[in-house]
């Protein structure tokens, strides 16, 4: 259980610092795209932001993943 929470945690940390660094390094592109969602359209972001936030969410969603699937110790009831 400890590894599982180690791992998630490690996980969420890296991913939050991910998106802080697009955030960053992402404020002075001049090219801006929205994001088309079928009932409507999101705001303007440079294409580095969206390409990055995609990237983050699924080293995300990997990560949490794998934590999901670490087996747990087999408890053996005598």
């Amino acid at each position: 259980m400890i590894k599982k929470i180690l791992v998630a945690s490690i996980t969420i940390t890296n991913s939050l610092l991910l998106v802080g660094m697009i955030c960053l390094g992402s404020q002075n592109l001049s090219t801006r795209h929205s994001i088309n969602l079928g009932i409507s359209k999101t705001e303007k972001y440079p294409s580095g932001f969206l390409i990055g936030i995609s990237v983050a969410l699924g080293s995300l969603s990997g990560g949490l993943t794998s934590t999901l699937l670490i087996p747990s110790k087999a408890r053996k009831y005598y």
